[in-house]
């Protein structure tokens, strides 16, 4: 039991830190248009953001996938940075079912590259393991329940924003988008390949 803890807290630290910031700001970035009223689409990029991330730990911690630890670092960011872009350019307009996909499929894709960076920590972390299975279960379980809560977070300041000092919608995704922008481009340049 007190192993289920320790993967679990270790899952939960490793969202939540702030030195290591990239996955709430993408999480941020992923939830930042949406209100309570919107809790199915949200649970279902949750899911499939999860979904991704969880398939490639499996697969980079059982060496199925191998993918430079450098490259993965750039391409963090680079996700980041793509979905604050997409809010930008698509603050304020109606939702279509063919953008509903694109999205969908895109949080998968982004899913499976935020897991191949969390692989390479839970590989350090689990290097003297002889089975890493459960262990890798409760690290996903943690990861999960600290998405969760940055989720849950964003969504109450954004319905404070929203309905107390009466901030609209695309105004908000704008601002919150834009910092984003400004906070990830440096560190695309920290994690540069070229």
């Amino acid at each position: 039991m007190s192993d289920f803890w320790l993967y679990l807290k270790l899952g939960l630290h490793h969202v939540l830190d702030w030195h290591a910031y990239d996955h709430i700001l993408f999480l941020i970035t992923l939830t930042v248009g949406y209100t309570f009223d919107n809790w199915k689409k949200i649970l279902m990029l949750v899911t499939l953001f999860t979904l991704g991330h969880t398939v490639s730990l499996f697969l980079a911690t059982y060496d199925v996938v191998s993918v430079n630890a450098k490259i993965v670092e750039f391409l963090i960011p680079i996700t980041i940075l793509v979905a604050a872009i997409f809010n930008v350019f698509t603050a304020g307009k109606t939702e279509k079912n063919s953008k509903s996909t694109v999205i969908y499929i895109t949080t998968v894709f982004f899913g499976l590259i935020h897991g191949l960076g969390f692989s390479s920590y839970f590989n350090v972390i689990s290097s003297n393991l002889s089975s890493k299975i459960l262990p890798l279960l409760e690290f996903a379980l943690g990861i999960e329940i600290a998405q969760l809560v940055v989720v849950l977070i964003v969504l109450i300041i954004t319905s404070v924003i929203q309905m107390v000092f009466r901030f609209s919608k695309r105004d908000w995704i704008l601002v919150i988008s834009s910092i984003v922008i400004g906070m990830v481009i440096p560190m695309i340049l920290a994690n540069k390949i070229w």
